[in-house]
């Protein structure tokens, strides 16, 4: 009981949609949007910043645009990628 008793309520306002589509979300993780959003504060509080960054910049930057050329060539057989059969096998050539 002690836990409910340092709990509060809060109250804001956000886009329906984006309410629906978050709760959607959240359910398919395993949690609700309360969850949720107390995860988001512990982990603002624990790191002492919000845990990822906010940017107006909606350009991939030069490492995502590269990887997401590379995904293509590798899509459209450009380039070929190694494949493994399990776990082991891929940290086995990584450690090579």
């Amino acid at each position: 009981m002690e836990k409910l008793a340092s709990t509060i309520n809060m109250s804001f306002r956000v886009d329906k949609k984006l309410k629906k589509q978050a709760d959607e979300l959240f359910r398919k993780l395993g949690m609700n949007t309360s969850v949720a959003l107390n995860m988001f504060l512990s982990q603002s509080v624990r790191d002492g910043r919000i845990p990822f960054i906010p940017s107006l910049n909606r350009v991939p930057n030069e490492d995502l645009r590269q990887a997401l050329k590379e995904g293509n060539d590798i899509l459209d057989e450009k380039i070929e990628a190694k494949s493994f059969n399990n776990v082991d096998d891929f940290i086995e050539d990584v450690i090579k």
